[in-house]
């Protein structure tokens, strides 16, 4: 599959886009030890998941597949965080005004395919990290009744 990429405006820009990550991010490290913190290890990362005809649909930052709980960590840029209405990128607009339109209904689709498959999922916000309860994290997203 070609990429359709717009160039980088500068070296910084292109050192800067490399540099991030899509596994292992600062705030999934965050929201895992208070996981752990709260009681709650033997969380999956990057668990697939599997459509009903074995297709695959998506792998999670976090699962727990016994209890069938997803955990999305979405970092505010990339997912449109509705608190932050972060401001897009004014190079390249185009591409990045499609990119986030993408990814958003990316989010929406895999969230439905996964309440259909039994899933619950629980997305946390990178903005809401440092001031979450690990037990409010358990609790919301049905680790505890």
């Amino acid at each position: 599959m070609a990429s359709n990429f717009p160039s980088a405006s500068s070296a910084a820009v292109r050192k800067s886009m490399q540099g991030n990550k899509s596994k292992n991010t600062i705030p999934e490290l965050k929201v895992r030890r208070k996981l752990r913190m709260a009681g709650f290890p033997g969380y999956r990362l990057h668990w697939r998941i599997n459509d009903s005809g074995g297709r695959y649909l998506c792998r999670p930052d976090i699962s727990y597949p016994g209890r069938k709980l997803a955990i999305f960590v979405h970092g505010c840029f990339w997912h449109r965080c509705p608190t932050c209405n972060l401001p897009e990128p004014v190079n390249n607009g185009g591409y990045w005004r499609e990119k986030f339109d993408r990814n958003l209904k990316r989010d929406i689709e895999k969230d439905d395919l996964l309440n259909q498959l039994g899933w619950k999922t629980f997305v946390i916000w990178e903005c809401q990290i440092d001031a979450l309860d690990p037990l409010k994290i358990a609790t919301e997203s049905g680790l505890i009744c």
